[in-house]
């Protein structure tokens, strides 16, 4: 599932400092994502733009989804929680039971990093203690495992580390040497470039950010088919490759 970016995205929140979002510049790489996950085998639900909400094109953050379930959360910023009502509604074509993240707890799906039957949830900016415990209780209740991960620096959780598929990850910054995540296969990824471990596997191949060279080298290295994205306007308003699409 994605979103199409509304003309307002250009004026969404960010904390970078890489400049205005060029509009048509956004639109052509985000046509150029969903081809991407096209060719990856999958179907696509397109969701028309929404400018009363700048950020919604990053519809990660909206809902958490399993096999047999879907979490509605409840984003961290304000401007951000009326983003769920569109996304239940759509979600409820493909799924029967529904849990929800419910106030004073916060939860952003880019907080959520699922390996197998076991849920990552950082406590963040955007996530706090309460909703990290709510979600916690609720994976638990399903028969999933959950650790619940404090961030020191990054965003999301998932804006440094991603599952790779056969027990790895791809790790950068405070992830590297995390106690949580010894138990993996690494692909460690350079503080200059450590962008690129947001990336996303979809039926064998991963989709990564264009434009960090050593890292597609050892992902390749290590036996992935990498399929390279121009993500420069998404990357402006703190967005990552996983951030734009709920993939389930």
């Amino acid at each position: 599932m994605v979103k199409l970016p509304s003309q307002s995205y250009v004026n969404g929140l960010t904390t970078s400092n890489l400049g205005t979002p060029d509009y048509e510049l956004l639109l052509k790489q985000h046509e150029s994502y969903v081809e991407a996950l096209k060719s990856c085998g999958v179907s696509i639900t397109c969701l028309q733009k929404s400018e009363e909400f700048p950020d919604s094109t990053f519809v990660e953050d909206a809902a958490v989804l399993t096999p047999e379930f879907a979490v509605i959360t409840n984003p961290g910023a304000e401007t951000r929680n009326g983003e769920i009502v569109e996304i239940e509604s759509v979600l409820k074509d493909f799924y029967e039971k529904f849990h929800y993240i419910k106030t004073p707890g916060t939860l952003d799906g880019g907080d959520i990093l699922q390996i197998e039957n076991h849920f990552y949830i950082g406590i963040s900016e955007r996530t706090n203690e309460e909703g990290a415990r709510q979600l916690k209780e609720i994976v638990e209740s399903e028969g999933y495992q959950a650790t619940i991960v404090p961030l020191q620096k990054f965003f999301h959780l998932k804006t440094g580390i991603a599952y790779l598929g056969n027990n790895a990850i791809i790790v950068a910054g405070e992830f590297i040497n995390h106690p949580e995540f010894d138990q993996y296969k690494k692909i460690i990824v350079s503080e200059e470039e450590e962008y690129t471990a947001n990336c996303i596997l979809v039926n064998g191949s991963l989709i990564i950010p264009k434009g960090y060279e050593k890292t597609k080298r050892q992902i390749e290295e290590a036996g992935y088919k990498t399929i390279e994205l121009e993500t420069t306007e998404f990357q402006k308003q703190d967005g990552g490759l996983s951030c734009l699409s709920l993939r389930f």
